[in-house]
């Protein structure tokens, strides 16, 4: 049977960031520099894009009206530091809407009482400076965030590891390729549990020269 979208996406957000972005290729990770602001939290949704000027929300709250429940709002806040554009009470509204969390290359601010709503935040770093609510951007349009293109409706995975982007077009055969990479690698710790070692398995003595050797 068929798996439902809410079915795809629990299943991305089992496998994680890491194994997501091995399996695809290596492809689609987010600058490592964007992280959650609690270790435990995690995400996985659809993207909502949001292009927004530095030190300013007004397409955020914007964004808010316009999203589905369970979308990401992912933000190109062009990766300024000394701006929260993000805080406490509009985590309160986002999470009124159903929001499924927020990605934003730039800074927010209130983190502890975002840890504490449960609501999944990852952001480029923190500032308690405040933003302004003038300068317009745009919505639901291509958007580089983390050093990478997000599309809207393309699928956000993230954890304590970082973020990946799938396209929305490609998410069956990532889970499959995902789960086979599980499985290769439950198969491998079963090897090294034995008493093999990863130099062996993986043939690594061909790359190592003979002078480097002891």
């Amino acid at each position: 049977m068929e798996m439902t979208l809410a079915e795809k996406l629990a299943a991305l957000g089992r496998l994680g960031s890491a194994t997501i972005h091995e399996a695809q290729g290596r492809r689609g990770a987010m600058d490592s520099g964007i992280k959650p602001i609690d270790p435990g939290m995690r995400l996985a949704g659809r993207a909502f894009t949001v292009d927004s000027e530095p030190a300013d929300n007004l397409m955020l709250h914007y964004a808010l009206t316009r999203m589905q429940a369970g979308d990401i709002l992912v933000v190109d806040a062009k990766g300024f530091m000394e701006s929260g554009i993000w805080g406490d009470v509009m985590t309160a509204g986002a999470q009124a809407v159903g929001c499924g969390g927020l990605i934003v290359d730039g800074c927010v601010r209130d983190a502890q009482s975002m840890v504490d709503s449960g609501f999944p935040v990852f952001a480029r770093g923190l500032s308690i400076k405040g933003s302004g609510k003038r300068q317009v951007g745009k919505v639901q349009k291509p958007i580089l965030c983390g050093g990478t293109i997000v599309r809207p409706g393309d699928i956000v995975v993230g954890d304590r590891d970082g973020l990946v982007v799938v396209d929305a077009d490609e998410i069956d055969e990532v889970i499959r390729l995902s789960q086979a990479r599980e499985q290769n690698e439950t198969a491998l710790r079963a090897r090294l549990a034995a008493g093999e070692r990863t130099y062996d398995i993986m043939g690594l003595d061909k790359f190592l020269p003979d002078a480097a050797k002891i």
